[in-house]
């Protein structure tokens, strides 16, 4: 997998600076040079006191930078000025460490922190920005060149970055998930990377056809049908915190490639649909996550992988399933098919964990996407108070989430006139009636958040801290809200 950038903490050294070859990264506050900063004014000649001063630096918002190439004074070839005041948000400061990490290269860099509040976030942003998905190029980029972090007391900063590297770890681990080609990540290969985190202390256990088939999870397995890969029901369980504590359950869609099915979607973007794991990329992203940084909480995660494919033997519109929990389902569209997988996993984790609350991660429906677009998750949920955990959790870590309403005018729209109910609606409301379609496999007691990150687990342009393509989207909003919220 891919792994953040090793980063070597030193002390704050002006005269490692002078001699840097590579690229030095310097974080100024517009309004006061620090010491250390006006002796590299001084050695530059007043080329820093010149840029800072200039109209291109004044109009920079914050957390933004200009860059000197071959600064006279300097051995660096590049010395980047980060516009950052120390009254800056943490979230602030993190985008401005992607900044950073966004133009890491070959050469080496040294970043100088000094004694920044926000240093660790900084470091943190920086990493999070220079992961990169090559591992399938013949003619990979070169490697990033070493980073060096100065600090005034790096050791005290290193200590305080552990636990985001155990963060990052899991937001990489999701984004390479996502990244994969669907003829690399099969179901198989998926649920033999979450048997290899066993290493972290995971306990893994994989439900295989045969044994969802006598559970009657025959919505999950009639997604699957079709596909020469088998469909599987992988749990990865988390018990950091007491025993006597029921689990908080993470249930991920894992459809590691969706065509439609036999309502098949049109050819225009369909390579996009190696993306369709999102949800249960998330939730392996997160249980990663809480092993590495041995969280004093316990956690379930589920995760459904099948595969949607048009074979002879594949699912039909107008068939009825019957769902583990007793439901009959008409399948008026193959294509609404991750409902029907996370149908069965919810009622499963429910029935068998009894979990203290329960969350899903889908990229479940286009029509999240027109109503937000690429900027929020659409958040449904049945529990206010506890909704406003992961909203506080998602805002505090910069991760867009909007709350969408649920109701019974839109629950009647799923009913069939030859089952109980239909897994899909048609166009109105398309991502709402999804989540009243879930919201009828989950037990009125059990509080539950269901989150469509179809919007947001892929993007075709780069963002501040990811670039082009997998963002990861979930992993730390949902690590913030199991640490404010469910460690012991």
């Amino acid at each position: 997998m891919t792994h953040p950038i090793a980063i070597d903490f030193k002390a704050t050294d002006f005269d490692a600076i002078l001699l840097e070859k590579g690229r030095v990264v310097l974080i100024v506050d517009p309004d006061a040079l620090t010491v250390l900063q006006t002796k590299i004014d001084k050695s530059t000649h007043g080329a820093l006191g010149r840029a800072i001063k200039s109209d291109a630096f004044s109009v920079l918002p914050q957390g933004k930078s200009l860059e000197l190439s071959f600064p006279v004074g300097l051995l660096a070839e590049t010395l980047q000025v980060v516009k950052l005041a120390k009254s800056v948000t943490p979230l602030v400061a993190r985008r401005a460490g992607g900044g950073i990490g966004a133009n890491l290269s070959k050469v080496s860099s040294l970043i100088s922190l000094e004694d920044h509040p926000h240093a660790d976030e900084l470091t943190f942003g920086a990493a999070l920005r220079a992961y990169s998905f090559d591992q399938h190029k013949t003619k990979p980029p070169a490697p990033l060149g070493q980073v060096k972090v100065q600090a005034n007391d790096p050791e005290a900063l290193a200590a305080k970055t552990a636990s985001h590297a155990a963060l990052a770890e899991g937001v990489f681990f999701t984004r390479d998930l996502v990244n994969e080609p669907a003829n690399i990540l099969t179901t198989d290969s998926f649920a033999a990377r979450l048997v290899a985190m066993r290493d972290l202390g995971l306990e893994i256990e994989i439900l295989e056809e045969s044994q969802m088939l006598a559970l009657g999870m025959h919505a999950l397995l009639g997604v699957g049908q079709g596909s020469e890969s088998p469909s599987k029901l992988v749990v990865l369980r988390w018990n950091g915190g007491k025993k006597e504590n029921a689990p908080l359950a993470l249930v991920g869609k894992g459809v590691v490639f969706d065509t439609g099915g036999i309502s098949i979607k049109p050819a225009g973007g369909m390579e996009e649909m190696t993306m369709d794991m999102g949800g249960a990329g998330v939730v392996a992203g997160v249980m990663r996550s809480l092993a590495l940084r041995k969280a004093r909480a316990n956690v379930v995660g589920l995760v459904g992988l099948v595969e949607n494919m048009p074979d002879g033997r594949a699912q039909r519109p107008g068939d009825i399933v019957t769902s583990m929990k007793g439901t009959t389902i008409e399948v008026i569209n193959t294509d609404a098919e991750g409902r029907l997988v996370l149908a069965d996993v919810l009622w499963y984790a429910q029935e068998t964990y009894k979990p203290h609350a329960m969350i899903n991660l889908a990229t479940l429906t286009g029509a999240i996407i027109v109503a937000l677009g690429h900027e929020n998750t659409g958040g449904f949920s049945n529990n206010t108070l506890f909704y406003d955990k992961l909203d506080k959790a998602a805002e505090a870590e910069g991760e867009g989430l909007w709350r969408m309403p649920l109701g019974d005018a839109y629950d009647a729209k799923l009913t069939s006139r030859i089952a109980d109910i239909v897994n899909s609606c048609g166009r109105d409301a398309g991502a709402i009636t999804a989540a009243q379609f879930l919201q009828r496999f989950v037990k009125p007691e059990t509080p539950w958040i269901h989150l469509d990150i179809a919007g947001t687990a892929l993007m075709k342009t780069a963002t501040d801290l990811a670039p082009k393509g997998a963002t990861g989207w979930g992993v730390l909003a949902l690590n913030r809200m199991i640490a404010d919220h469910f460690e012991d």
